[in-house]
């Protein structure tokens, strides 16, 4: 527990200055954690099967002008760039016949590293589309996800019974799982409220944020059964007590993926 809070806070003091900033430091920042987060990706898959070292240098190299993409842009706009989606295929199915070896590169890889790349480089690509839109925009969705899983992580310790998906991830409880979703909307919507955009309903306040919360809390789910799935613990030990990238940002992924519902109404 002290070495989850000493990276937590270590965490805390690097990023937050970076975020508050913004700019082109940020931009870096982020994507140095997608490229992390892209290497987590790949080597959880090689505990099974060695992927080549061309296609994981070409997935580097497109995972950079994914999140780069449209990175100077100060307002959002949900414009798909289908040059970057095409790439993707092409880049990824081509090798398929070029190795026409199923235990060096078969399709299945491919559609596996296809996936991880959008998924990945569309999150951290949102992640500098929302800051450069809005300061408070992010900040509130990482109160969200904080909030969520702090409140969820201590009330489920204290008075969790009722395991909420065992098989998947053994701690967590329905107790931990409601807690951490009323805090998150209390703390969360307060925020918005006061901070953000006193003039939006609260009822759609506090609707957009239950929202988000209970994402948060299905992302955590989804990240966790990958690791299940591969028989890790965690995607990687960079951060002592917290795993890796994907470990301390997997509910901000999908929260952010969910905010894109609401973006364009607030």
């Amino acid at each position: 527990m002290k070495q989850r809070v000493i990276s937590g806070a270590v965490a805390l003091a690097l990023f937050v200055p970076i975020l508050l900033y913004g700019g082109w430091v940020f931009e870096i920042a982020v994507l140095l954690l997608a490229i992390q987060g892209l290497r987590e990706f790949i080597h959880i898959k090689e505990t099974r099967k060695k992927m080549p070292d061309f296609v994981k240098v070409m997935s580097f190299l497109l995972l950079a002008i994914m999140v780069l993409s449209k990175s100077g842009m100060k307002e959002f706009n949900f414009l798909v760039d289908f040059r970057l989606i095409s790439a993707l295929f092409l880049a990824y199915l081509i090798p398929v016949v070029m190795y026409h070896k199923r235990e060096v590169y078969s399709v299945n890889d491919a559609f596996y590293l296809i996936s991880g790349l959008f998924f990945i480089g569309t999150a951290f690509n949102l992640l500098i589309l929302i800051r450069n839109t809005s300061l408070l925009y992010i900040v509130y969705l990482f109160i969200i996800t904080i909030m969520t899983d702090t409140y969820a992580y201590f009330i489920g310790s204290l008075i969790g019974r009722h395991k909420l998906l065992e098989v998947i991830s053994p701690k967590k409880t329905w107790e931990g799982s409601i807690g951490g979703t009323l805090f998150g909307v209390l703390i969360g919507a307060t925020f918005f409220h006061v901070v953000v955009n006193p003039t939006i309903p609260i009822y759609f306040v506090t609707l957009m944020t239950l929202f988000l919360s209970i994402i948060a809390q299905f992302s955590d789910l989804v990240f966790s059964s990958i690791k299940r799935y591969y028989g890790k613990k965690d995607f990687s030990n960079i951060m002592p007590g917290h795993g890796g990238i994907l470990d301390r940002l997997d509910s901000i992924i999908f929260v952010m993926l969910g905010f894109m519902f609401f973006i364009t109404i607030i």
